[in-house]
């Protein structure tokens, strides 16, 4: 069972819009007054020989899920599913997405799950892609990326969808899925990209839109690591989980050796199997996460195709399951890159940190950038240990991403925003990374927002001059609706940092962490709806005030 401790206040999107649409319209149990915690077995029938789902814990069952909601009093609802060993992948894998749908259906089973109307040249576009012709090329990436993992991962997301529409029925041989059903939650990050490239002028992007902050800090003396995420995100997706996975599935259908990644804790949202922020802590001894790059090189979507790729979101679950080992890793996600939901990835490998230690030893964290057709990859560990810290803040670091991006492009026609070493953050983080002393001073810098007294919140070309967005947790709600911006990231807007994360080397032996829910309100005013400028957007099941101290998040 989780368990959670309130931490006294310290004083210290990436989604597309219509995905956030459907996470504001999906109501997994979350508007209750008070803590509701719920609890499934799925059991397999032996006469039939199909599962089916029951109230309460069956030690005999397939899988277990219990869900904790206490979003009124933390901002976080907490799910641990676990699948039963004794039996085989695929019954596993299916009555995992069983039993997670049973606890997070809304108490009087009432689930509103809207259609989302789409372009149909579009729908067409987004079908070929993750559903792409059987042609040679298109065989080729099914065959040679680790086909059983894939399999399991949409048998997961089968089990969650036939649980909603109350149609149980484990499936034997080849399956499908709807593809504007709970598929389309799990493609967030990828649509972004897949909207630009399929040239659609509706595009939802906002220019310079930051999606997430981190920061992996070298504690003084390398007495320790602490690795935190803070996502950025439109302030609808605020409806969070965080979420134990315990699912111990074999490498392959022919092997007996566990996957590496079986346990994993994560940030995420209802009815997703990932985090999508991303920010994972693994059995593996590995951490991995990421923020969001992006490409402003339209010269670069022609290596988007639909064959001969696997889309980021199976990419991520593959490597978190499979890899031992940061470099492992990297070289697993990068296997028929779909280009699409570009983001710098940090691989901490907690296995070869060793606190105290004065020397550094290779393979601490590597680093891997994304972008259409091109990925870069490396290890960061001197430079981590050089630095005593490594920042992400959504501007690539290596420099033929960089420029292949677009980057340099932006910086010409805008100036050091879009910097790697000049850009707000890169300053804040350096210059404030030098207090953080322990997870206390962590936590502070990464809910830090003091834009209207902090001079490396000034923006160039702004009236007013300071801005919200410029900041560790941006609160672009706070910006004035009627002031003049050089790009959209700096107008007012429903956006902002909507969460923060933190482990440390003991605390992810066991899968713990601390999290705040909700923007910033140390130095700014804390974000409520019934008086904001966006009170009348769709916000179900949201608290009204967001007022949450970050909370400690362990489990039995």
């Amino acid at each position: 069972m989780c368990q959670f401790q309130s931490l006294r206040p310290r004083g210290f999107s990436h989604l597309p819009m219509a995905l956030l649409m459907l996470l504001s319209l999906l109501q997994l149990g979350f508007a209750f007054p008070v803590p509701e915690t719920r609890s499934s077995s799925v059991l397999l029938d032996p006469i039939s020989g199909q599962l089916k789902v029951i109230e309460g814990w069956d030690p005999a069952a397939a899988a277990w899920a219990n869900l904790t909601d206490t979003i009124p009093e933390t901002g976080w609802a907490f799910l641990e599913l676990a699948t039963n060993e004794k039996y085989n992948d695929s019954v596993q894998a299916y009555a995992a997405g069983l039993a997670e749908a049973a606890v997070s259906e809304q108490v009087n089973g009432s689930v509103c799950l809207r259609t989302l109307v789409l372009d149909p040249d579009w729908e067409g576009g987004l079908l070929r892609f993750h559903f792409p012709p059987t042609s040679a090329s298109a065989l080729t990436a099914v065959s040679l990326f680790p086909n059983w993992q894939v399999r399991l991962a949409l048998l997961q997301l089968k089990g969650l969808e036939d649980s909603y529409n109350g149609q149980v029925a484990f499936p034997r041989g080849r399956f499908s899925i709807a593809p504007f059903g709970f598929l389309l939650f799990q493609l967030g990050g990828d649509l972004e990209d897949l909207e630009a490239a399929l040239n659609k002028t509706q595009s939802q992007q906002v220019l310079g839109s930051g999606s997430c902050s981190a920061l992996i800090k070298l504690l003084p003396g390398n007495q320790d690591l602490l690795i935190s995420h803070v996502t950025w995100n439109a302030y609808q997706s605020m409806l969070r989980i965080v979420k134990k996975y315990t699912l111990p599935f074999r490498t392959s259908a022919r092997s007996d050796s566990m996957i590496a990644g079986r346990v994993q804790t994560f940030s995420s949202y209802p009815g997703t199997i990932f985090s999508g922020d991303d920010f994972y802590i693994l059995s593996s001894g590995l951490v991995t996460l990421e923020t969001t790059i992006g490409n402003s090189n339209a010269a670069r979507w022609k290596y988007i195709q639909p064959e001969g790729s696997v889309l980021e979101w199976l990419r991520n679950i593959v490597a978190n399951r499979l890899a031992r080992r940061g470099l492992e890793w990297a070289n697993t996600f990068q296997r028929f890159s779909s280009g699409t939901y570009n983001n710098q990835w940090m691989i901490v490998d907690y296995n070869a940190f060793v606190p105290g230690k004065a020397g550094l030893t290779e393979g601490v964290l590597t680093v891997l950038e994304q972008i259409p057709g091109l990925v870069a990859m490396a290890d960061r560990t001197e430079h981590l240990y050089k630095e005593s810290y490594w920042a992400s803040y959504n501007i690539p670091y290596f420099q033929n991403i960089f420029n292949a991006s677009g980057s340099l492009e932006l910086v010409k026609k805008y100036g050091d925003w879009f910097t790697y070493d000049k850009s707000p953050r890169a300053q804040i983080f350096r210059r404030n990374q030098t207090l953080v002393r322990n997870m206390d001073t962590m936590i502070r810098l990464m809910r830090y927002n003091n834009f209207l007294k902090d001079p490396l919140s000034h923006c160039q070309g702004c009236d007013p001059s300071q801005n919200g967005e410029n900041a560790i947790s941006a609160r672009s709600d706070l910006n004035p609706a009627n002031g003049t911006y050089p790009f959209g990231a700096l107008r007012q807007r429903s956006h902002g940092g909507t969460d923060m994360k933190v482990t440390n080397s003991q605390m992810a032996r066991d899968y713990g962490l601390i999290a705040a829910s909700g923007p910033t309100w140390d130095e700014v005013p804390p974000f409520q709806w019934s008086t904001s400028p966006y009170s009348n957007l769709l916000h179900m099941g949201h608290p009204d005030l967001w007022k949450f101290p970050p909370i400690r998040v362990s489990w039995d």
